[in-house]
């Protein structure tokens, strides 16, 4: 139950929830925090805050208070990696990377959170790459006061698959590199794909263990992968020869060397000829010849989900469709863009 009193009425009394004070431009955060008691000071600003009442609570057996249930949710949206702190600011709770990691939502179990009347949670795109200590959620109670039952039931949404947000470290990949075409193994051509590759995986923390370079044959192919697996690379990338060009062999040297999964395309441009190849749990990327003229593909897409942990296969390629549509910008912004962000 809320009872309202008079500005005039209310020196001495405890504030029942944040008051927020906004500065178009400059300031917008709590003025009060919940339980400041309100003294003779306080009244001239409180009116300039536009409060001519406050409010006392006395909450029903079957009702909540709003910092409450965010805590409450809090710790139920919360996964592995993430963590918060029982300090609710005007009713909000904010979720925090734990460590440096790759963001995973699990946007199902999000949205049905979000359809239970008078919560909400908000988060940052999933695969993500995150800081420790950077917010990638937040949630809260809407109604300064509601009925439990709701927030329990969003609670057991959240928490059934062990938490909506999560935050998972990058391996340190041991890569190997594999530059393949006649013209660059002749040394008619020089190569540009082995300093782009490495860039992209020693900012992602990797090693780059072996780099080798073969002609469009498939058994030197072949035996290149071999070797590299051999040397200990438990990631490979190939570049070339991914395009239909009958001289374009990396695929079929990558089947010969043993790989028993084999997915070739990705919706998403550019990089729809992009490969994904796994010889048992070392996955083999095939990049096309787009990652020489583009700064940002579907490799980017890929590879710190590969070095999180998971899997990659014709579902996740299909499902990189909606966002995957590289606008080609006159100057890259990316992360910080709509490629390879999806509902």
């Amino acid at each position: 139950m809320i009872k309202t009193i008079k500005l005039k009425d209310a020196v001495g009394t405890k504030l029942a929830h944040d008051i927020t004070e906004i500065r178009p431009g400059k300031f917008k955060g709590p003025a009060y925090l919940k339980g400041h008691t309100v003294c003779d000071e306080d009244l001239c600003r409180l009116q300039k805050l536009g409060k001519n009442h406050l409010y006392l609570i006395d909450l029903e057996e079957d009702e909540i208070h709003e910092n409450e249930a965010a805590a409450i949710m809090a710790g139920a949206l919360s996964g592995k990696g993430v963590v918060w702190e029982n300090e609710p600011r005007e009713g909000k709770i904010s979720l925090v990377a734990k460590r440096d990691g790759l963001l995973f939502v699990d946007t199902a179990a999000l949205a049905a959170f979000n359809m239970i009347e008078e919560v909400m949670c908000a988060t940052l795109h999933n695969h993500t790459l995150v800081k420790k200590d950077e917010m990638v959620a937040a949630t809260r109670a809407i109604p300064l006061v509601m009925k439990r039952a709701p927030v329990e039931r969003a609670a057991a949404i959240a928490g059934q698959n062990g938490g909506v947000v999560s935050v998972r470290p990058l391996r340190k990949g041991n890569a190997g590199l594999i530059i393949t075409g006649n013209e660059i193994y002749q040394g008619l051509v020089e190569d540009r794909f082995a300093p782009i590759l490495s860039r992209k995986l020693i900012d992602l923390g990797c090693e780059v263990n072996r780099i080798s370079f073969a002609p469009d044959n498939t058994e030197i192919i072949r035996q290149a992968i071999c070797a590299h697996i051999e040397r200990g690379c438990d990631l490979i990338l190939l570049s070339g020869g991914m395009s239909v060009d009958p001289d374009d062999v990396t695929r079929k040297g990558i089947r010969l060397a043993g790989a028993d999964e084999i997915h070739y395309g990705a919706a998403a441009l550019p990089g729809a000829m992009f490969l994904v190849a796994y010889i048992g749990d070392i996955p083999l990327l095939g990049v096309p010849a787009c990652g020489l003229h583009h700064r940002v593909t579907v490799l980017d897409l890929v590879l710190s989900r590969i070095l999180a942990g998971q899997r990659i296969g014709k579902k996740e390629l299909a499902f990189l469709g909606h966002g995957g549509l590289c606008r080609d910008c006159p100057e890259c912004s990316y992360p910080h863009c709509p490629f390879g962000k999806s509902l």
